[in-house]
């Protein structure tokens, strides 16, 4: 019996090598194929006369000559009903309509000579926004407000500048001297050996990195590794 894997490893069945497919039906013989590529459609009369272009009214003329044309003897003597006349009549102005005044209209010797109550003027005033405060309005006095003009200690020390710090040091400029004794410096081999970088080969040139060294393989764990190593408590199950 093969595995999961090996089902799932075969490839899927390809389904257009069965191009034709027949009918769920049962038939004797295969029906007939048409000689048309494309299918030919039936139409019915109803289609065909909704297919014609409309046709102009018979009376109708393509292009008039000119812009009078001869008006019918029942046009001349025609007479409009009462309902034809009232809706050609204009549109009355509504109730209360006034013509527009004249922009220089003469005042009445009353309208000049009249004086505002003391209400009229305070309406026309302005209006001013006060603009409340958290903790003290400007306009308020230090005696109200209660703060004193000498600030406290902590105030001053807070107002200070931050020092610098006593061991700090100044950019330098970018060419300084240099010391005689790191001139004549020699680095060891040990020193020599660290600077170089790590070799590593590729991998089609043999590398292996699943290759465990011999110091990892006999290394022992240190008694806080083993304790970081454990899983929590509250995700071990009672056995």
């Amino acid at each position: 019996m093969a595995s999961r894997i090996d089902q799932l490893a075969k490839p899927k069945t390809n389904l257009l090598k069965f191009p034709d497919r027949r009918s769920v039906y049962w038939l004797d013989e295969l029906p007939s194929r048409p000689k048309s590529s494309t299918t030919a459609f039936e139409t019915t009369p109803r289609l065909e006369k909704l297919v014609q272009s409309k046709r102009p009214i018979h009376f109708y003329e393509d292009n008039r000559r000119s812009v009078e044309w001869v008006v019918s003897a029942a046009a001349l003597k025609a007479c409009p009903s009462q309902r034809v006349c009232s809706l050609a009549l204009p549109r009355p102005p509504a109730d209360g309509w006034q013509p527009d005044r004249p922009l220089m209209d003469t005042l009445s010797v009353a309208v000049k000579t009249a004086k505002p109550s003391p209400r009229i003027c305070y309406l026309a005033q302005p209006k001013q926004i006060k603009m409340t405060l958290t903790h003290f309005s400007v306009e308020s006095s230090e005696h109200e407000i209660g703060i004193s003009t000498t600030p406290s200690a902590r105030l001053l020390r807070l107002a200070s500048p931050k020092q610098v710090h006593p061991q700090h040091t100044l950019a330098r400029s970018v060419s300084w001297p240099i010391p005689k004794h790191v001139l004549k410096a020699g680095a060891s081999e040990r020193l020599q050996v660290l600077a170089r970088p790590k070799t590593r080969q590729a991998l089609f040139e043999g590398y292996n990195p699943y290759r465990v060294s011999p110091a990892a393989g006999s290394a022992t764990a240190s008694p806080r590794l083993l304790e970081l190593s454990l899983p929590l408590p509250r995700k071990c199950r009672e056995q």
